[in-house]
């Protein structure tokens, strides 16, 4: 039996759910005035330093038995970052967020193909058959929520906001993957803020960067203070065991996102949005719920 929410673990949970809505408001803010490989590279940076600083109080080293399995967790979580950041750009904030989120469904469709091809004779279709409607209802809502109606800009940003759930979900479950090897959660984070930091200022060299003498700039600081402060709350929120209370708090920073948009930018989004987002938060949790039957005790789902 899963262990039952503690209230601590429930309060650590939302908070990192509004860390991450807020860092999402910087991101908007900075946009601006920085594409989205130098957002990334500062996100990087500032990540980086912080958990050099954190694994060092803490005693945990940096070497690692598995350096392919953390490149290929940076390559996927920092395809992800570039591919939010610009839906966030170009997106209403709720919306950006709740394609972001969609991770939980992609993983699904993940373990729906992986059953679907390992079966055997025995196992009937239909025994999927929660999972393959957990699905469909989430590709439903991303229906509802990137409407024919979308210009090119706004086409392009809700396929970024779909690529960056997409790539969420692989690099979740990398991070899955770590976990089972052993990795701790400050080295796997650490290997990830290096990546992005070297993507995107290797980006920002090609693209070109923009001047830093701008009040715009400072937008970039909390970026990756907010960043890291919400993933530590939220593996705060499962270190003493995940539950589907716990996991499905994490959907809270759609609720955020949407009250920021709102009051801070004006979103207004019209009723089809509003149910698209509710048919893919509603199957978020179905995933989590599915999930947790089928692959228990794995560690807090990554969004930043």
């Amino acid at each position: 039996m899963r262990p039952a929410a503690r209230p601590a673990q429930a309060l650590w949970m939302v908070l990192g759910a509004f860390l991450f809505a807020s860092m999402g408001v910087c991101i908007k803010f900075a946009s601006s005035h920085f594409h989205s490989f130098e957002v990334v590279g500062y996100r990087g940076l500032i990540g980086l330093l912080f958990l050099l600083a954190l694994t060092r109080a803490r005693g945990v080293s940096l070497a690692t038995r598995v350096p392919l399995m953390h490149l290929w967790r940076t390559i996927v979580g920092t395809i992800s970052l570039l591919a939010w950041f610009y839906a966030i750009a170009q997106l209403p904030l709720a919306t950006a967020m709740t394609l972001n989120y969609m991770s939980s469904v992609w993983v699904a469709a993940f373990l729906l193909g992986g059953a679907l091809l390992l079966q055997r004779g025995s196992q009937p279709l239909r025994d999927q058959t929660p999972l393959f409607l957990t699905v469909l209802i989430g590709f439903g809502g991303v229906a509802l929520v990137l409407r024919p109606t979308f210009d090119g800009t706004a086409a392009l940003g809700g396929l970024s906001g779909l690529l960056s759930g997409l790539t969420s979900a692989l690099a979740y479950m990398q991070v899955a993957a770590l976990s089972r090897a052993g990795e701790p959660e400050s080295r796997t984070v650490f290997y990830f803020s290096l990546g992005a930091a070297v993507v995107g200022f290797a980006g920002t060299a090609i693209v070109g960067a923009s001047p830093l003498n701008t009040p715009a700039a400072l937008w970039l600081i909390p970026i990756g203070l907010l960043a890291v402060l919400g993933q530590l709350c939220m593996t705060r929120a499962y270190a003493s065991g995940a539950t589907l209370v716990v996991a499905n708090l994490q959907y809270s920073g759609i609720a955020f996102a949407a009250l920021y948009g709102l009051v801070v930018f004006g979103d207004r989004l019209p009723l089809l949005g509003w149910v698209g987002m509710a048919l893919i938060v509603g199957s978020g949790i179905a995933a989590t719920f599915l999930r947790e039957r089928a692959v228990p005790r794995l560690p807090a789902e990554e969004h930043a």
